[in-house]
């Protein structure tokens, strides 16, 4: 405080001094003292020009003024007749920070913050701003458990009214937390409380690791873990009574004790409901998910109020609360709950503002809207409104907010911003897949084409196994009502024996048309038609099995129906975290064609977030087909495959199930196939909020059996590992090491395996 008031005290008597005289009318100003502050600078700052009339008020006015700027660390007023002098004494520049010490911290870093406080080669020195950033890197050590760092500084003066800064760091050692006691509980040992701890001692088995180290707002979130344990589990009086931190006198060890009161445990004993109950009294009740009798839980309760919000909130009662209020009865240990219902005003959409979209037309967001203007507030369609439009795959980002209308508590606004990201590109690139090895791709796309949300994509890709050259155009609302559109035409040359598998070679020529009709805002029915030419020959390594087959059917004409049926509840289609995908797809050559036969396939995927960044993912499959009329089995070149990184990882592509007869077998696919997969995704470090880079532990099963093999579930293989995947500019980029768990002699392992340039699992 006495620092604070000396200035204005020196001010008081420098106007007082100077100024005792009769006030008199300037005639003239004049600065004198200047060395790098221009003349320019203090008349800006000075609150005085020529013509003023000054007196003792206007000059402690002026001085102030002129202290605020910083610039000086003295300011003199002094009379010449009638012009006023400013006699000023600048303080000095800054000429050089010199900073020594310090290892955890780059130079860059430290400067950047001391830039901050202004503290930088060449501004003015103030003192206050260096004391400032040596309290400042002080905390930035003890963020990181280094109590005993020391930070000093010395000024040293330069010519020039200039100085040099040095800054000395000495940073200690981090210290550990020793012991956590807590005094007080009996319901429960030490071990089953902290083991719920985000601090921790060292365990001596343990040689990595940052628990031991003490941090103030990790204590406050164990604090807050330790009070939801005993409430959740009945304790309703539960409190913290002290929580006391002490510290060795050589700042490397911690010590950390609670006390805590823990009260009788409550069972509850009954709830009703209370307030304004505008829905039936059964809806709210079916909300509440504890029984009578049962032991008091926080979380339960919370959950219950929770969910008769969000009733209400779909609704149109956009500022509904409810609140759960505990009658106590301690004789008895019981508790009974009154949910008190305040359902405020009954809202509606006003207006629904977008904005960001500079090439997305309006109306193609406006129709992935399932929350209207002029209708009730429902949070569940603005939430479902949201998941729409990332799935389009237009936007990086999208924020819906719900401002309320100034003058009208009845109303709010719906402003959408998204963010665009390029949906155009023009590739030409090169990628590696283990199953078709090295892959050579140029491609031509728009995604949202002229901002209407069509698609266009002229494509062509060769590798070792498969030529092709494809174009597609999909327009995704055909009909106002969601109905989608789209056509094909491809050309593709296959050669199997490059892939590793029993050797011939296919040319198919072909194009189709399909439709999507959406049945319901999860489930969609997609129908579609195509012609293909399919071209069959073999070669000197043709295995027997396929050559009779080549030779009756050399050239095949085939017109196919194509459906699917899907249920889908993802929350994203390139890097979901939950919901699930059900999709069941038949399709069949027409009778008359020159093959008939027909595939069915059921797949369900399924993805459970565990905690903010892990998510659990499950996914099963199964497929068959078979001939029919004139045609005996499926035709050997629409078998399934298994084995690779998009079906079972640990084994070679395509390599599992039956093989030929000849000398060296080769893998030849078959009529059914088994797929299953579990998988634990999380993001990479530094990568949580694009999402962008995933660690998977996965666990693969998988197996293909042929038209004259039984289904023995006891013939799967299974492998477990650990995957990599990154949405990089380059395109999709996948590693993956698999560990085969059940292989038999005669399968061909392949470990490790990688894809440059293919979409993901």
């Amino acid at each position: 405080m006495r620092k604070k008031l000396l200035p204005f005290l020196v001010l008081l008597l420098v106007s007082f001094r100077c100024f005792a005289l009769e006030p008199f009318e300037i005639s003239d100003i004049r600065v004198e003292g200047l060395q790098r502050v221009s003349a320019g600078t203090v008349f800006n700052y000075l609150p005085l020009k020529r013509g003023d009339l000054i007196d003792e008020e206007a000059a402690r006015d002026a001085i102030r003024a002129l202290f605020n700027t910083g610039f000086f660390k003295d300011v003199q007023l002094e009379q010449d007749g009638t012009v006023l002098v400013v006699v000023v004494t600048e303080r000095p520049s800054i000429g050089e920070i010199v900073i020594s010490g310090n290892t955890q911290f780059d130079d860059d870093e430290l400067r950047d913050a001391m830039g901050q406080s202004g503290l930088v080669e060449g501004r003015v020195f103030v003192t206050s701003a260096l004391d400032s950033v040596i309290e400042e890197i002080k905390n930035q050590y003890f963020s990181q458990g280094r109590y005993g760092a020391t930070v000093e500084s010395d000024v040293t003066p330069l010519d020039r009214n200039r100085v040099a800064i040095s800054i000395v760091i000495r940073e200690g050692e981090i210290a550990k937390i020793k012991r956590i006691r807590v005094i007080g509980n009996e319901a429960y040992q030490d071990k089953q409380l902290l083991k719920r701890f985000d601090l921790s001692t060292r365990k001596k088995y343990i040689f990595f690791g940052r628990r031991d180290r003490y941090s103030k707002q990790k204590l406050s979130g164990d604090l807050e873990s330790l009070r939801s344990f005993y409430q959740d589990n009945g304790f309703l009086d539960f409190d913290i009574d002290s929580t006391q931190v002490s510290i060795t006198p050589d700042k490397k060890d911690i010590y950390i004790t609670l006390s805590i009161s823990e009260g009788e445990k409550y069972v509850v004993s009954g709830y009703q409901l209370g307030g304004n109950l505008i829905f039936p009294e059964e809806q709210l009740l079916s909300a509440i998910t504890f029984e009578p009798g049962s032991v008091y839980s926080r979380k339960e309760v919370n959950a219950s109020r929770k969910t008769i919000e969000d009733m209400l909130a779909n609704d149109g009662y956009a500022f509904a609360n409810v609140n759960a209020i505990p009658e106590i009865d301690e004789e008895n240990s019981t508790v009974t709950f009154t949910f008190f219902v305040d359902p405020g005003r009954r809202v509606y959409i006003r207006r629904i503002n977008i904005s960001g979209n500079e090439t997305t037309q309006d109306e193609v967001i406006r129709r992935e809207l399932r929350q209207l203007e002029g209708g009730w507030f429902s949070a569940e369609k603005v939430q479902r409104s949201r998941i729409r439009l990332q799935r389009l795959g237009f936007f990086e980002d999208v924020s819906i907010e719900t401002p309320g209308v100034p003058g009208s508590p009845d109303q709010v606004d719906l402003d959408i911003v998204v963010t665009e990201r390029a949906t155009g590109s023009f590739l030409f690139g090169i990628g590696f897949s283990d199953e078709d090895g090295i892959l050579l791709n140029a491609s031509v796309s728009q995604e949202n084409l002229f901002g209407t949300g069509k698609e266009v994509n002229l494509s062509v890709e060769t590798s070792d196994v498969v030529n092709t050259i494809d174009f597609l155009y999909l327009n995704p609302y055909y009909t106002i009502h969601g109905i989608s559109r789209g056509f094909n035409v491809f050309a593709r040359e296959v050669d199997a024996g490059a892939a590793d598998t029993a050797d011939y070679i296919s040319d198919t020529f072909g194009g189709g048309i399909n439709y999507g009709i959406p049945l319901s805002e999860f489930n969609s029915l997609r129908l579609g038609v195509g012609v293909e030419r399919v071209d069959l020959t073999a070669t000197s390594e043709t295995p027997p099995e396929f050559i009779a087959f080549i030779d009756q059917n050399p050239s095949n004409d085939l017109l196919g129906i194509t459906a699917s049926v899907a249920h889908d509840t993802r929350d994203s289609i390139i890097y979901p975290t939950r919901g699930a995908l059900q999709r069941f797809n038949f399709e069949t050559t027409v009778p008359g064609s020159d093959l008939e036969f027909f595939k069915l396939s059921y797949r369900s995927t399924w993805y459970k977030p565990m905690t903010e960044n892990l998510v659990f993912k499950a996914s099963g499959e199964i497929g068959f087909g078979d001939g029919y009329g004139d045609t005996d089995a499926l035709p050997f070149f629409e078998n399934f495959f298994a084995g690779g990184s998009s079906t079972v990882r640990g084994y070679q592509a395509r390599s599992l199930g039956p093989r030929d007869s000849t000398l060296f077998p080769e893998p030849i696919g078959g009529s059914t196939r088994l797929l299953t997969n579990i998988e634990f995704l999380l993001p990479l470090l530094g990568s949580a909020e694009t999402k962008d880079r995933r660690l998977a532990f996965f666990i693969d099963g998988g197996q293909v059996y042929g038209p004259d093999d039984s289904i023995e579930l006891g013939e799967m293989r299974f492998s477990a590992g650990i995957a990599f995947y990154w949405l990089s500019a380059l395109g999709p980029i996948s590693i993956s090491y698999g560990e085969p768990l059940n292989n038999e002699p005669g399968d061909d392992i392949e470990r490790i395996q990688f894809t440059l340039g293919q979409l993901f699992r």
